[in-house]
This record gives C-alpha cells, structure tokens and sequence, in this order.
C-alpha cells in the first residue's frame, strides 16, 4: 500500500523545486506535509473525510487547511476529499439531514429542492437559498455528526490496516 501511494504522489525534491510553490515555502514545503507515515496517513484521511462535506468547492482548501494546522500528509488529504462528487453527495445529504434531524429529536421534514429555471436564475438562486434555510439545523448537525464520525473511522481504520500489514510484513520476516 505504501509502494503504491509513493509511486501516485509526488516526492518532496519536485514539490520544492516548484516555483510556484516558493512564496509558501515556510507553510506548504514543510517536510511533514509530504511525509507518508501511519501517523500522517491516518491524520491525512480523517483531515479529508471531514473536510469532504464542506459544502461548495471549499472541501480541498478545508483540507489543506487542517493539513498544514496538523502536519498531516497534504496530497492523501486532498486525494480523500474525492469521496464526495456527483454520485455520492445526495446520499450523504441525505444521510446528514437524517441524523441531524435524530440528533434533535424529530422535525422538519426533506423536501425536494425547486427545480431549475433558465429563464430566471436570479429566482431560482433565491429559491435554492430558502431550501438550504428551510433544511437548517438538522443538516447543519447532520453534517458535522456525519463528518466527525467518518473521521474517526477513517482515522482507526488505516491505524487498524497499517498495523495489520506491519504485522504480516514482520511475521513473512520471522519466517524466513
């Protein structure tokens, strides 16, 4: 698994020589950030679960942000963000809005946001904006229940699988 991570993300002496890296040398070129270990790689995939249901484009830079906040491997991080695309983002939505709503007891029901209109997008961004509000504190709640659990599974599970391959690795050594 590490051989295969390596091989997919980019070594330290190319991100250093990047000039348009330079002006953030002190913050993005720090050595922990691209250093692939089971505690980097852990933090790493819990920083991306988490910041994977930000929603808008802002997952990558939430991220990258709690990359550099807990020198986590920066690359595996936002290679993690891509959980959620297209395909996956109405399901998690919908699985937020569900245990917000259990978390505070019942209320509010999912309604189908308003469908698009090419003749008045103006209305149609004001009508997006008052399904978004009408959702409320049950998705809000959800999401940050949904995130913080995926983060916690993410983080045990490749503690979990890194160790059982070390394991493996160590036991085909003492066999020999």
């Amino acid at each position: 698994m590490r051989k295969h991570l390596r091989r997919i993300l980019p070594d330290h002496d190319a991100i250093h020589g990047n000039r348009w890296l330079a002006p953030f040398a002190n913050t993005l070129l720090h050595p922990r950030l691209w250093h692939l270990n089971r505690h980097s790689a852990a933090g790493a995939v819990a920083a991306g679960l988490f910041c994977g249901l930000i929603p808008g484009p802002l997952q990558m830079l939430g991220a990258a942000c709690c990359c550099i906040v807990f020198r986590v491997n920066l690359p595996l991080a936002l290679l993690t963000t891509l959980y959620t695309n297209p395909l996956t983002i109405v399901p998690l939505y919908l699985a937020a809005f569900s245990i917000g709503r259990f978390a505070l007891g019942g209320g509010g029901e999912f309604s189908s946001p308003p469908a698009w209109h090419a003749d008045d997008p103006v209305g149609w961004l004001r009508a997006m904006a008052d399904w978004a509000q009408g959702l409320g504190a049950p998705l809000a709640l959800g999401l940050a229940l949904l995130a913080g659990g995926l983060a916690l599974l993410g983080y045990f599970a490749v503690k979990a699988a890194w160790r059982w391959h070390l394991v493996r690795a160590w036991r085909r050594r003492s066999g020999r």
